[in-house]
């Protein structure tokens, strides 16, 4: 019985994906799409072989132009929210624990406007290949994280991120680097 609950889950999660690729999005093969994701403006998405998006993921194109691509073989736990207004561009092989959010655009604070009328500036964030980042961790406009590189669970990233670096905190700031024997 287990194994027929299982398959069914599968095949769900395959059917969502093919939903999600009438919706306009282009969805490689083999993309698993959990219950409840739910998508804003999926034609500026992009979804390699093999992503893996858990329950409750949040893939916001706030902008008709913007464009969002994760890379082969990629997963996405519980609850990422991934707000792109022009580009997010993460790569292969990444995890993104549950509750991360990603980032490219932040409101307007000047004097003399309210803040639902401020403009929004962009900056375009990316992620390379083989990057884990930690539950609940935030990455803000502009970043890069470079590949190989651990962000720490609860860390806000507002600068780049060295390649195999391990950053943590907040703002987060590196603490080590990965190596061979732990």
């Amino acid at each position: 019985m287990e194994y027929i609950v299982g398959f069914a889950d599968i095949a769900l999660a395959r059917v969502r994906s093919i939903v999600l690729k009438l919706r306009g999005a282009a969805v490689k093969n083999k993309v698993s799409t959990g219950r409840r994701c739910r998508f804003v403006r999926p034609a500026g998405l992009v979804l390699g072989y093999r992503v893996t998006l858990e329950q409750d993921v949040y893939l916001k194109c706030v902008a008709p132009s913007a464009r969002l691509s994760i890379g082969s073989w990629s997963f996405l736990g519980n609850g990422v929210e991934i707000d792109c207004q022009d580009t997010i561009e993460i790569g292969a092989h990444v995890l993104l624990s549950p509750g991360c959010f990603v980032t490219d655009h932040n409101h307007g604070i000047l004097l003399g406007k309210r803040i639902d009328q401020q403009p929004c500036t962009a900056s375009t964030v990316v992620i390379e290949d083989d990057v884990w980042l930690g539950a609940k961790s935030i990455v803000l406009p502009g970043v890069t994280i470079g590949e190989g590189a651990v962000v720490a669970a609860g860390a806000v990233v507002n600068k780049n991120v060295q390649p195999y670096a391990v950053v943590a905190g907040i703002p987060a700031r590196e603490i080590g680097k990965r190596t061979e024997k732990e």
